[in-house]
């Protein structure tokens, strides 16, 4: 059993592939990379791909900014706009969070069990949305 273990860890490019499942049935489709590079003491993950949107729809190019810093034993992740939005544990194999942003709900599910490749699964709730998002993550060689 593979852990996260460390902020620095993460740092380099990383290949990703999400799979987006509305609740209406709808598969939408991201790849790209994203890379998690040094800013001082922290690591910005800038993602950048083609969001290919189900039944027909036109891809469209996508980017997001997030921050991850190390505060002792825990990672902490903000927005783009350093905006706090959840903590990791250092050491953990799997993790569970939620982050609430009234009225909606994100619930994160973290998976290191074969770090260095790792993923995500985001289960989104709100009066306007309701999907559920699986993000792979492997790192690319340099």
């Amino acid at each position: 059993m593979s852990r996260l273990p460390s902020l620095a860890a993460l740092e380099g490019c990383w290949l990703m592939v999400r799979m987006i499942e509305h609740a209406d049935g709808r598969r939408d489709v991201f790849e790209g990379e994203s890379i998690f590079h040094r800013s001082g003491p922290r690591l910005l993950q800038d993602e950048t791909g083609v969001l290919t949107p189900a039944r027909g729809g036109h891809a469209l190019k996508a980017t997001r900014r997030y921050v991850w810093s190390g505060s002792g034993a825990r990672i902490d992740v903000a927005f783009g706009d350093m905006r706090p939005f959840h903590s990791v544990p250092v050491g953990v194999s799997t993790y569970e969070t939620t982050y609430l942003c009234p009225p909606d709900r994100y619930e994160v599910f973290y998976d290191f069990n074969d770090f260095p490749n790792w993923s995500t699964v985001w289960s989104v709730e709100g009066p306007r949305k309701a999907y559920r998002m699986l993000t792979r993550f492997s790192r690319l060689k340099d």
